[in-house]
């Protein structure tokens, strides 16, 4: 018996005992939830992200777009359960809703991490630049080759990949696929490859200018 509960009448000290054992039984259910296993497909419809993006307690946004569920709703949601970590590798970014959402995990103190094309981060719309202004921490390939990659890791554990950039283009207008799966299987390895990425790309390594070797 529970302590305290033998000073309890036997009725009460049984529907007490009955109480906490359901209690710490709906607590187990919820700490052995099923991992995620979740696929999403693209385009999506034009809805209102506010909801998700705003701060706690903000007044409901008085836009006239949708502001139910979308595939871009469902992967803001994910993004944003964050509570540790965000690894992004990322080809392009520009989808200022994506943007939006790191930078909010940012301010919330999670640790954000971005790998991009060298290329790409600097065309018209891209976010990169936003994020570092932000102070979040960004570095870019040196390959002559893409970084064609397209996945995230959420608190090392949930990994969110698929065919889709994160553009608005891609997002409205494309046909794409994003799947997301908590499976240390598959986590794994993409957080090993983004490390490997991220190591090689370290600013103190970067080439500025060709080396007498290189020019000849």
């Amino acid at each position: 018996m529970w302590p305290g509960l033998e000073a309890l009448p036997w009725r009460w000290a049984g529907g007490a005992a009955l109480g906490l054992g359901l209690a710490l039984l709906v607590r187990g259910w919820r700490r052995r939830r099923a991992p995620r296993r979740e696929v999403l497909f693209f385009p999506s419809p034009v809805t209102c992200p506010a909801a998700l993006l705003g701060e706690p307690g903000s007044a409901p946004c008085p836009c006239p777009l949708p502001h139910g569920d979308s595939p871009l709703a469902r992967l803001l949601r994910r993004l944003l359960s964050a509570r540790r970590s965000l690894e992004l590798c990322l080809f392009a970014f520009s989808s200022p809703q994506l943007g939006r959402a790191v930078q909010l995990l940012h301010r919330r103190g999670v640790r954000v991490r971005l790998v991009t094309d060298a290329d790409y981060m600097a065309l018209p719309g891209s976010q990169i630049g936003r994020l570092r202004q932000a102070g979040i921490q960004v570095r870019h390939d040196q390959e002559s080759g893409y970084m064609h990659h397209k996945f995230a890791i959420v608190d090392k554990k949930m990994l969110i990949t698929g065919s889709l950039n994160w553009t608005t283009q891609a997002i409205q207008n494309n046909r794409e696929n994003v799947l997301i799966v908590e499976d240390a299987e598959y986590v794994e390895p993409f957080l090993a490859e983004f490390e490997r990425i991220w190591e090689e790309n370290d600013p103190a390594n970067y080439t500025f200018f060709p080396t007498k070797k290189e020019q000849k």
